[in-house]
């Protein structure tokens, strides 16, 4: 366990901000919204925010506060950071992050939640500071046995695991993996398949099912060509500081709740993190493995380790089939909120995480 402190010298920075200013914007189709993308005025703007009013080292200063290490498991390096609570016996809790918000989805939720638990919150394999990859193949039950493996290192034989989205995923594929060493699960944005049986829906549960189908008709591209195609995408992201940010912005966008909370600076510290690892394109490689990964398509087992399941108002999880992949021993259902709570609402979900696991 090696300690690590991020310290981006300043002719990256500097590099940044030039290339940034010598951006040569796309001409904007009249009449054009968000419906066909990111729209141009509103990259000018942030990009402009980028340059001249977002502080880096102010943010670099904030992801530092905190204990962070990097190890080598499986041949990968891995980034996490272990926040103990102040009182010895506490719970460990495992958090996995989205993506995109993978450098930023949980920060808010660290210092509240490590008040009763100790905290390991590791970066992805080929995310952030978890990078470069070391090869291919990181499946979700690849990486999700990388974690279980960095908590034995860490001494934690029992522990209780939380994510969101791609995070829900890792949580499940663990319930699978290591079900002896979890106290629960608690999860948001998870997305549980819809099934034929679609008798008896509620109201409610067909606005969902309309918003899954809204998705892979309208929303799913992103990930078709990072599943089929990740380094043609990743070479223009990866020169491109704005093809980057229009990239990643649009996401978090599109799935936040309609109130739409996420500040400038903390999209900006999620793009400009993962600008100086370089890593859009090992991001997009991950969606290449998981999606040939041909375990991942077929029937899995039902995880019995009791879960939690934190339902935004936007969310898209279905009771039914959540009680079909998991024994499902909370529900919770806010007002409020899209697919990246910790985020947008970090105060909702750290008290539903302590009610659960108190």
């Amino acid at each position: 366990m090696t300690p690590f402190h991020i310290d981006i010298p300043q002719q990256a920075l500097d590099d940044l901000h030039e290339r940034l200013r010598r951006t040569r914007w796309m001409p904007e189709l009249p009449g054009a919204g968000w419906e066909r993308g990111t729209p141009v005025g509103y990259l000018q703007e942030l990009t402009d925010h980028w340059v001249n009013g977002y502080d880096w080292r102010k943010a670099e200063a904030e992801l530092n506060q905190w204990p962070q290490f990097t190890t080598e498991i499986q041949g990968q390096t891995v980034h996490f950071r272990h926040i103990r609570a102040q009182r010895e016996h506490a719970l460990p809790l495992l958090l996995m992050h989205d993506n995109p918000g993978g450098i930023i989805g949980l920060l808010d939720v660290l210092t509240p939640l490590s008040r009763d638990f100790h905290i390991v919150a590791p970066t992805m394999p080929g995310f952030g500071f978890s990078s470069p990859l070391a090869g291919t193949g990181w499946t979700v039950p690849r990486t999700a046995a990388l974690f279980a493996e960095l908590m034995d290192r860490l001494g934690y034989t029992r522990y209780g695991a939380h994510g969101g989205g791609g995070g829900a995923n890792l949580c499940m594929e663990l319930g699978r993996t290591v079900p002896e060493r979890l106290e629960g699960l608690h999860v948001n944005a998870y997305v549980a398949i819809p099934g034929d049986d679609l008798d008896g829906l509620g109201a409610g549960d067909m606005r969902r099912l309309g918003t899954i189908q809204q998705f892979m008709q309208d929303g799913f591209g992103f990930n078709l060509i990072m599943s089929t195609r990740p380094q043609t995408v990743s070479a223009g992201m990866h020169d491109s500081p704005v093809g980057q940010l229009a990239w990643i912005a649009e996401k978090l966008r599109d799935w936040a709740g309609p109130e739409n909370p996420i500040s400038a600076d903390r999209i900006l510290t999620d793009v400009t993190v993962t600008w100086f690892t370089h890593t859009q394109v090992s991001i997009a490689q991950s969606y290449f493995d998981s999606a040939h990964d041909h375990g991942a398509w077929g029937p899995k087992d039902r995880v019995e380790v009791p879960t939690a399941f934190a339902v935004s108002a936007n969310d898209v999880t279905i009771r039914r089939f959540a009680e079909r992949d998991a024994n499902v021993a909370s529900w919770t259902e806010f007002d409020r909120g899209g697919a990246f709570m910790a985020l947008e609402h970090p105060d909702l979900i750290v008290a539903d995480i302590r009610k659960f696991f108190g």
